[in-house]
């Protein structure tokens, strides 16, 4: 059986938002058996020998199907949708451009969503400039994405697919300050479309439940 390698406690400004949901979600929309290996994230469990073994970079999530090895959460998904027919379409042209996005959502729009989220966490009040910056950066992304969105319901295909899982994860996550999205109501909107599904409902419940603040 798939075993999914997830938090069973990780700090508290984390808890609700580890990538380790967006494997879970996708596995309850699938609706694929599963089991979860619980993670103690600080009493180390990611830093032993035998889950670098897993994940070379140590972190959550990770998977072993049936001896099959598999760390970073967006290839997990793709690797998830294709096994499974679910969430990817059966065509190339489609195929490519779930694919496409789910590369989009981690290499074009977490990274300044997350940087400037981790300045916020860290400046002492000197990084004006920085913070400068990084906002353009984000406002950029946002502003295309907002484009995108006009004609839009999902972001890859007419159908939710697991890029949508990947970058309402990223939107929702990577934004604190809700100020930040309030000047492109497309993206809101299309975050909260996502978010607003069962699967996720379910998922988050669940995680909340089992997750400990530590």
């Amino acid at each position: 059986m798939l075993k999914l390698y997830g938090f069973s406690k990780v700090n508290a400004v984390a808890r609700g938002h580890t990538r380790d949901l967006r494997v879970l979600w996708a596995l309850e929309e699938m609706q694929l058996p599963f089991e979860l290996a619980g993670m103690d994230h600080p009493a180390r469990d990611l830093n032993t020998e035998a889950y670098r073994g897993l994940s070379p970079f140590e972190q959550i999530p990770s998977i072993d199907d049936d001896g099959l090895v598999l760390s970073e959460s967006a290839a997990i998904l793709v690797y998830l949708a294709k096994k499974s027919g679910r969430l990817i379409p059966g065509d190339r042209a489609g195929e490519a451009q779930v694919v496409r996005w789910c590369f989009a959502a981690m290499n074009s729009v977490e990274p300044p969503l997350l940087s400037l989220m981790v300045l916020d966490w860290t400046a002492d009040g000197s990084c004006g400039k920085h913070r400068e910056f990084l906002a353009g950066w984000v406002n950029r992304v946002l502003t295309n994405l907002e484009r995108w969105f006009a004609v839009r319901d999902f972001v890859a295909t007419k159908d939710f697919t697991v890029a949508d899982i990947l970058m309402a994860h990223v939107l929702s996550a990577g934004i604190k300050d809700q100020a930040l999205i309030a000047p492109y109501p497309g993206v809101a909107s299309y975050r909260d479309r996502c978010l607003a599904r069962p699967a996720w409902k379910r998922t988050v419940e669940a995680y909340c439940t089992r997750v400990e603040a530590g």
